[in-house]
């Protein structure tokens, strides 16, 4: 078996698929053999259709703004849905992450928009970081086209999305918990919903947000038009999806378990020192250009943070713990190139959309073999080829 090491004989890093985890951890008894797979190039035409944006029934201004965001073909689910959004149809898609899935919903909800001002749409997503893009992508899709948005998010001063409420925005998108506050204090109302976008519905129900949607939903108008997105679909999001949809179009574009253009491997590593002193030496390589490390408690990650850069790396972190505007300067300055390593836990994690990332490190295994494929999916994204490695004890 052929190994590299790393930390002074503490650990190594192979690319067999021999392995199987030891030590104590927290994860579900994953198999570690699941951790290890090659990465298989993507190619272009599997990711792409043949259908351009230029030949959709939409205003001109609309096609400009996504001609100048460097788009010029649909994706797969953007071809499977668009047209059927425009026409008025509820839909269920189902995707994984990368496929263009917010454009799929947005650029028909601004073409709806722009014909029916007086509509509103309200985007629940399970992020406050998930929100923040969803609002980006919105803004630059609807660049001169008047549209007003407010953004409804936890950590941030409720007064002040109490006030954006009042100017009647075209769009609201937001997270559960804060859009129930906002009901609850009579300063939203639902009864004039027109569109209505539940996205990445599976990990909203992870983080126990099932009651709060029920109770979003509830008073909203029958007539509205509902979108529905997940990445898998158990018996409880196919129920609560049928109880609010009328006649839902299902689509489907989940193709693989794991991204098969990352490749994934397994970092053996004994105790703590062992683990800082492999992820030290990895991080000095010139390969690991873009990191996203993933931890398991917001401690640890903020802890975790702080040695990587009392160590000399630029580092930063985003959990829970840390206030909304401290987590969006670094998540911005890792955008920007100008900090190479973000560790993160999960919960902050989700929703991230973060170009050119070299590397996922799983420095702590995730609870779930579902928590593992989100994780790794912040690599490889598009047809780029990614890495992901997971530490085993």
């Amino acid at each position: 078996m052929r190994k590299r090491s790393f930390g002074s004989g503490r650990s190594s890093f192979s690319r067999s698929n021999r392995f199987s985890g030891g030590g104590k951890n927290f994860s579900q008894h994953i198999d570690s053999n699941r951790y290890v797979r090659h990465a298989v190039p993507i190619i272009e035409h599997e990711v792409l259709s043949t259908m351009v944006f230029e030949s959709l029934p939409i205003n001109p201004r609309l096609k400009s703004n996504i001609h100048g965001k460097g788009y010029r073909n649909l994706t797969p689910i953007q071809e499977k849905l668009i047209l059927p959004i425009l026409e008025g149809r509820d839909v269920i898609g189902m995707a994984n992450t990368g496929t263009g899935k917010t454009g799929a919903f947005l650029i028909p909800l601004i073409e709806r928009t722009v014909q029916v001002a007086t509509k509103i749409t309200l985007i629940l997503v399970p992020t406050r970081e998930l929100a923040f893009q969803v609002n980006a992508e919105l803004q630059e899709f609807s660049a001169m086209l008047h549209m007003r948005s407010a953004l409804c998010i936890g950590g941030e001063s409720i007064h002040r999305q109490m006030s954006m409420l009042r100017e009647h925005p075209q769009f609201i998108i937001g997270t559960p918990g804060r859009m129930l506050d906002l009901l609850k204090r009579r300063a939203l109302s639902v009864t004039a919903i027109g569109f209505f976008v539940l996205d990445e519905v599976d990990r909203m129900l992870d983080m126990g947000f099932v009651n709060d949607i029920k109770n979003i939903i509830r008073d909203m108008p029958a007539e509205k038009q509902s979108l529905f997105f997940s990445a898998t679909m158990s018996s409880t999001i196919n129920s609560l999806a049928h109880s609010f949809m009328r006649d839902p179009l299902t689509v489907s574009v989940v193709t693989r378990e794991t991204a098969e253009n990352v490749e994934q491997n397994v970092v053996r590593v004994q105790g703590e020192e062992g683990k800082l002193g492999t992820l030290s030496t990895m991080l000095t390589q010139p390969e690991f250009k873009k990191v996203l490390i993933f931890g398991r408690t917001k401690h640890g990650v903020e802890r975790l943070s702080k040695t990587l850069q009392a160590k000399g790396f630029k580092a930063a972190s985003i959990h829970g713990n840390k206030q909304q505007n401290a987590r969006a300067r670094a998540i911005k300055a890792f955008k920007e190139d100008m900090i190479r390593v973000l560790v993160a836990t999960d919960v902050a994690a989700r929703g991230l959309d973060i170009p050119d990332i070299t590397h996922v490190i799983n420095y702590d295994e995730p609870a779930t073999y579902e928590d593992y494929i989100h994780r790794i999916g912040r690599t490889g994204r598009g047809n780029q080829l990614g890495n992901a490695l997971t530490f085993i004890g």
